[in-house]
This record gives C-alpha cells, sequence and structure tokens, in this order.
C-alpha cells in the first residue's frame, strides 16, 4: 500500500516567467495528507490559492494555465511533472508573481529542489486510477491511445507540421527513469513561430538560457542537446505534467502521437469524468454506514448546556439583522459575540425539508448547507454594527472549504466565525462548523454589504 509524500522543508528558487517575463520568487512548502498540489500567490490581497486539478484549467495555449476567478497560474506543466516523477503529492507552490521561474527550460532545477527539500511519507493512502479498459482520443494533429497496464508508460512520437525532427521515445515513469531521462529535456519552438507568439503576448522571458529553438535543419541552442530525443522527451515531461491535474497517480500506457497541452488537458479531463463516474457509482451501490446503536440512556451523560455568553441574540433578534427566512435560515441563536468572534447555533432536526432528498433512510445536511451558515454568522457580525444596520450580506466567495465529518438529524452545529478584514463593504472571515466539540466543516469566506 503506497503512502502519500511530501517535503521534509521549505526550499526556494528565483528566477523569470518564460512567457510573462515577470521576475519571481518561489518557495515550496510542506503540506498535510490529502491537500494535493496549491498554487499561493503570496504577492495577492489574501494569498489565494489554486488547486492543481483539471477543472481549473482556464488556458492551454503553448503552455497549461490555471486559475480560479481572476487569478492566474501560467505554465504550471514542468513543476507538475516534477511532482509526478518524484512522487510527491501534497505540496504548497508559494509564488509572488503569476508564473514559476522557468529555469533552463526543463525540470532539472525543480528536482534539486525537492532533494534538497527531502521527500518524507504522511500517514495516509495514496489513491491511484488504474485504467481499466482501452480509450482513444483525437484532437487537432494530436492523436493518444490509453490502454490497461501494470505501470505508467509512456510512448510518444512528436514532429512540427512538415514532419520535420520526427522523434519517438518510450519510457515506464518511475522516479528514478524520470530524473536521468525525463528532467533535463528543455522546451522547444521553431523559428517560424517566434513571430507569432510575441504578437500574442508570449515568450517575454523567452532566450537560448531556457529554450531550444530550431531553423530550419539548424538547433540554435546554449549548450548541445541534452538527449539525442530531446524534443519529444520535453513532450512526455509535459504529458505527464498535464495528466498530474487528474488529481491522482496514474496507472496505464499513453501512446501519444503529435501531443499539444490541449489534448493532454482534453484526455485529463476524459480521465476525470470516467473516475467520477465510479465515484458516484461506488455512493450509489455502497449502503448506508450502519447508525450507531444506540447506548442506554443512564449509561450516557447529557452534554452541557450552550449558555448564551456576551452578545447573545435570541431568533427573533437574529432575524433582526438577516432577511433569510424558512427554509434557507441557518441560524436559531447567537451564543456570543465579542469583538471580531461570533459564535452562533443551528439545531439540525429531522423536520428540515433537504432530509427529504438527502438522503432517504441516511439523512445527511448538506455541506453546502454548513458553508451558507458560516456566511449567514459572518453577516451579522457585520450587520450588528450601527452604521451597517440594514443592510444586507451578499455571499461573494469560499476558499479552503473542507466537509470533516457527516451531520445528522439531532446534532447541534455550533458555527464559530473570526472577521479577518474589513474593506470598505467587503469583508472575509474564517469560519468553523462544531458539532460535540469537533470539527465537521470549515472555510474562508468573503461577502458584500449592499443597501437592500
Amino acid at each position: 500500500m503506497l503512502q502519500q509524500q511530501t517535503i521534509q522543508q521549505p526550499a526556494s528558487f528565483s528566477g523569470i516567467g518564460l512567457h510573462s517575463g515577470n521576475k519571481v520568487g518561489m518557495t515550496f512548502q510542506p503540506a498535510p495528507p490529502g491537500a494535493g498540489i496549491r498554487f499561493k500567490r503570496v504577492d495577492l490581497d489574501g494569498a489565494p490559492e489554486i488547486e492543481a486539478k483539471i477543472e481549473n484549467v482556464s488556458e492551454t495555449n503553448r503552455s497549461t494555465t490555471i486559475s480560479k476567478g481572476n487569478i492566474k497560474i501560467h505554465t504550471v506543466e514542468h513543476l507538475l511533472s516534477t511532482f509526478a516523477g518524484l512522487g510527491v503529492d501534497n505540496l504548497i507552490v508559494e509564488l509572488d508573481s503569476n508564473e514559476p521561474p522557468i529555469a533552463d527550460g526543463s525540470a532539472r532545477e525543480y528536482a534539486r529542489m525537492i532533494h534538497n527539500a527531502g521527500i518524507v511519507p504522511q500517514a495516509a493512502h495514496r489513491e491511484v486510477f488504474t485504467l481499466a479498459e482501452p480509450i482513444s482520443l483525437a484532437l487537432g494533429d494530436s492523436n493518444y491511445s490509453l490502454i490497461p497496464h501494470d505501470r505508467l508508460r509512456i510512448t510518444c512520437t512528436s514532429a512540427d507540421k512538415g514532419g520535420r525532427f520526427t522523434q519517438y521515445y518510450s519510457l515506464d515513469i518511475t522516479p528514478e527513469s524520470w530524473e536521468k531521462e525525463i528532467s533535463s529535456a528543455r522546451t522547444f519552438c521553431f523559428f517560424e513561430e517566434i513571430e507569432f507568439l510575441i504578437k500574442n503576448g508570449l515568450i517575454k522571458g523567452g532566450s537560448l538560457e531556457n529554450a531550444v529553438v530550431i531553423r530550419e535543419d539548424a538547433i540554435l541552442t546554449n549548450e548541445p542537446l541534452r538527449y539525442n530525443e530531446e524534443f519529444v522527451r520535453h513532450k512526455i515531461l509535459d504529458i505527464l505534467g498535464d495528466l498530474f491535474l487528474l488529481g491522482r497517480p496514474f496507472v496505464g500506457h499513453i501512446i501519444a502521437i503529435k501531443p499539444s497541452h490541449a489534448a493532454n488537458c482534453e484526455i485529463t479531463r476524459h480521465l476525470a469524468a470516467m473516475l467520477n463516474k465510479v465515484a458516484v457509482a461506488k455512493q450509489s451501490f455502497t449502503p448506508p454506514a450502519p447508525q450507531p446503536k444506540a447506548a442506554d440512556p443512564k449509561e450516557v451523560a447529557a452534554p452541557e448546556p450552550l449558555t448564551p455568553g456576551e452578545g447573545a441574540m435570541s431568533i427573533d433578534e437574529v432575524m433582526k439583522f438577516l432577511p433569510h427566512r424558512y427554509p434557507f435560515l441557518m441560524v436559531d441563536r447567537v451564543l456570543s459575540s465579542a469583538g471580531n468572534k461570533i459564535a452562533a447555533l443551528k439545531n439540525v432536526t429531522i423536520n428540515e425539508p433537504f432530509f427529504q432528498g438527502h438522503f432517504p433512510g441516511h439523512p445527511i445536511m448538506p455541506g453546502v448547507l454548513q458553508l451558507e451558515a458560516i456566511a449567514q454568522v459572518a453577516g451579522i457580525l457585520m450587520l450588528k454594527t450601527a452604521e451597517n444596520f440594514g443592510k444586507v450580506a451578499y455571499f461573494m466567495s469560499a476558499e479552503n472549504v473542507k466537509w470533516r465529518s457527516p451531520v445528522r438529524p439531532g446534532d447541534c452545529l455550533v458555527i464559530e466565525v473570526e472577521l479577518t478584514k474589513v474593506r470598505g463593504k467587503i469583508g472575509k472571515a474564517k469560519g468553523v462548523c462544531l458539532v460535540n466539540s469537533s470539527v465537521v466543516s470549515e472555510a474562508d469566506v468573503t461577502f458584500m454589504l449592499v443597501d437592500p
């Protein structure tokens, strides 16, 4: 059984972005099990994070870009190939610009960073997607065939539209083979593409220090080619990085002809859809977990009463601040409120209308309604000031959302919120939901106050 892995300590590197040309500092930070790979823009307000997931891919023109709202990270594929190749599951990539430093155009420097940081196992199982049936994809000039295999193997043929510099390479991917045979392969382009790339605002940081240029039959480079098949090996590096957006290691044989980032991401979307179908089917055919046997009431200690504290509010007072009404009012009373902190209560009963369909015979409070409860309680905290009384709090966004345990009928959901930032009409808050003092969900929320 394979374990998830992260790094032992931070590692940093600085340089310029290939396409943006921006100076950028980058630091790898360890991350807990299940966190995945996250890119963190430390130069922006609130240091927003973007998960390296296929659903966050927004552009695939000459590189792979992920985004969340209007926040973007360009050219993530070389970094992701490093994490995939060396078996790093959980890590935070801190950036002070919108693109990682390109280094020498390969993944060699990133591999050095990982080795300097050290790889450590974690106490969590690594989920792997093993291909069970053949699939194929054609997109433009790109063609892919994926067939079941007992390990990850990539077979690739690359060439330009004129068939120049056609190269073929095939390799079983292991940490050792990736580092020796793939990691040092540099990015490349054809000379006649350069004008188009510049006109489209790309390769602003490109040079022979970080790319190989092919001009007719000549190869322009500041050093000899590192491999005889350096171009197709770099294509394999890109495939592995884009495939890592699946969110878990892939086991199967990928045969790719003239791959591109757009096609790499399309095949990854297809695999993600297959993975989702398996998850839905598993949920549909798995019987609900048995409910714990009721204990003798004489043997169960009564829970401590939730006594009101400073700033407590009854439901009548809560309804003066919140416009929500049945069935969407997620706060029964405020337990305490002082300064930038507030605690409130939601009694979860079987009479909640959402339990009719979520799920019959196995009622669970939807996670999004716990998120709504956090937002409503955060709204109360801002609306209770004199200058904001009578306004309406609009829920704008949620980040770092985690649902940890199911909430069932009979639970008392305690919602604790801390207001972390206020700028004009915009507020940011950190909230957690608890049952019996255990965290069941958490999120960072942003909302706006407007006149009704």
